[in-house]
């Protein structure tokens, strides 16, 4: 990668604000494109590397996305990669209660960046997860679902976290900081 600058498809204005502060630590600016590319089904690999696969068409050039899912274990990893869908229909709310009377309340954030260089690349995948439980929601609700994820070992949501605080041990700053090492050696490459 010649110059430290990449494109970030993404219409979500949380994710962008989140992204280019972990990112511009490292001197990697962050462009974003809204582009519409089409909600897959799935998963995350899949849905993540086809999403990438056809930003980089339509963009023409290099660029990333990002997937992220929220998985409980109690129901084998849904409700994964369609959390927006759950969100949107169930609420907050909604998304406690679906674990009731089940015996455990463990879940796991889970973010999958896909990288290409280009149109007709394969994109390659980077991941990110952070452990923790569900719990009735705490904190504003300002950005989906962080009011009911509560991070292992914190005592605390999400949505009750600084944005420093979330933005170094999050699921997506997990995947950002693979990302950003392979960025830089593809720029140290060509040096």
């Amino acid at each position: 990668m010649s110059s430290k600058r990449i494109t970030f498809i993404t219409g979500n204005k949380n994710k962008l604000a989140e992204v280019k502060v972990i990112l511009e630590k490292a001197g990697i600016e962050v462009d974003s494109k809204d582009l519409d590319v089409p909600e897959l089904q799935g998963t995350t690999e899949e849905i993540a590397k086809e999403k990438c696969r056809k930003a980089a068409e339509l963009l023409g050039g290099p660029c990333f996305t990002e997937d992220t899912a929220l998985c409980y274990e109690a129901l084998n990893g849904l409700p994964g990669p369609y959390i927006k869908f759950f969100l949107k229909d169930l609420g907050l709310d909604g998304l406690v209660t679906l674990l009731q009377g089940f015996p455990t309340n463990a879940a796991y954030a889970l973010c999958t960046l896909a990288y290409s260089p280009g149109p007709g690349s394969e994109p390659i995948l980077f991941e990110g997860r952070t452990d923790g439980k569900i719990v009735p929601p705490r904190g504003p609700a300002k950005f989906g679902w962080n009011p009911v994820f509560e991070v292992e070992g914190t005592g605390k949501t999400f949505a009750e976290m600084s944005d420093e605080e979330k933005n170094s041990i999050s699921h997506r700053y997990r995947a950002l900081e693979k990302l950003k090492e392979y960025l830089t050696s593809l720029d140290g490459a060509q040096n």
